[in-house]
């Protein structure tokens, strides 16, 4: 254990206290609760897809997301967090995350990203997917593909003993592998009770660095690939990230939780649609 890194167990009682900078290790609770979350955050985009068709806003997808959270017995967890007023988010080409639905249709060609979180029963399950309108160029197609690679990868390198270094490594070295710029601004997170807490996850590391990787934590993996240069910006909104050079980005993001010999995906799809085409 590197001398910095602190680690408790805490029960899910504990697991609501504000985020302090303890890397917390969840039990059989927390992975239940989570494993709920999950699937209802994975249900959701699975439902999506066959809603993610040219013309449709990315409102209406919004108001479907929410429906769809109320309905399987949660909240959506961005429906008011520090005054954003939507229940997912929509990213849309250059944008890399948290791009705010409104009544901008989608258009043939586009690739929109679609992050949801529904609390349930206090837990948060967080995953996004991208999604492919109609018909995409196959620059944009493949910016996609390699960026789920980059995502699966990380989580192979999830389990007892290795680092989160090891993680960003193998993110990092297959989206530079192709050519592509991996956004440094924005980054996964520990997850549970609360929606944000340590340990932040990068997705740009050495092998052997960061925090050592032990059975009962949770967090989210969440890579952002852009085809040119890595950097991005905020606009004035406060919300949307876009990349400064216009290029396309893609993410993918799965909640995840290390077991005594590996990695639980909560946020898989039930339907095997992870990726696209679906």
């Amino acid at each position: 254990m590197a001398p910095m890194d602190k680690y408790l167990s805490v029960s899910p009682e504990e697991a609501l206290q504000a985020r302090d900078g303890v890397i917390k290790l969840h039990g059989p609770e927390g992975f239940a609760g989570m494993r709920k979350a999950g699937r209802l955050a994975a249900e959701i985009l699975d439902e999506l897809t066959k809603h993610v068709v040219p013309g449709v806003t990315t409102q209406e997808i919004d108001d479907i997301v929410r429906e769809m959270t109320l309905q399987g017995g949660g909240v959506p967890a961005t429906l008011g967090y520090r005054g954003y007023t939507h229940s997912c988010c929509t990213s849309i080409n250059h944008v890399i995350c948290h791009g705010i639905p409104a009544d901008k249709k989608l258009k043939d060609g586009d690739i929109v990203n679609i992050d949801v979180t529904p609390i349930v029963d206090g837990w948060h399950g967080d995953t996004s997917r991208m999604y492919l309108v109609g018909d995409v160029p196959l620059k944009a197609r493949k910016l996609v593909d390699v960026t789920y690679e980059s995502l699966m990868l990380g989580i192979e390198q999830v389990k007892p003993g290795n680092r989160l270094g090891d993680v960003a490594h193998a993110i990092q070295s297959h989206a530079e592998g192709n050519r592509y710029g991996v956004v440094r601004e924005f980054c996964g997170h520990g997850l549970g009770r609360l929606f944000h807490d340590a340990p932040e996850v990068v997705h740009v590391g050495r092998p052997g660095t960061g925090a050592e990787l032990r059975a009962g934590m949770i967090f989210t993996i969440e890579p952002m690939i852009n085809i040119g240069k890595p950097a991005g910006k905020v606009l004035d909104d406060g919300w949307t990230a876009v990349t400064r050079d216009r290029s396309l980005s893609a993410q993918f993001e799965h909640s995840i939780g290390i077991t005594e010999d590996g990695v639980e995906i909560f946020t898989a799809s039930p339907k095997g649609l992870d990726k696209p085409p679906y």
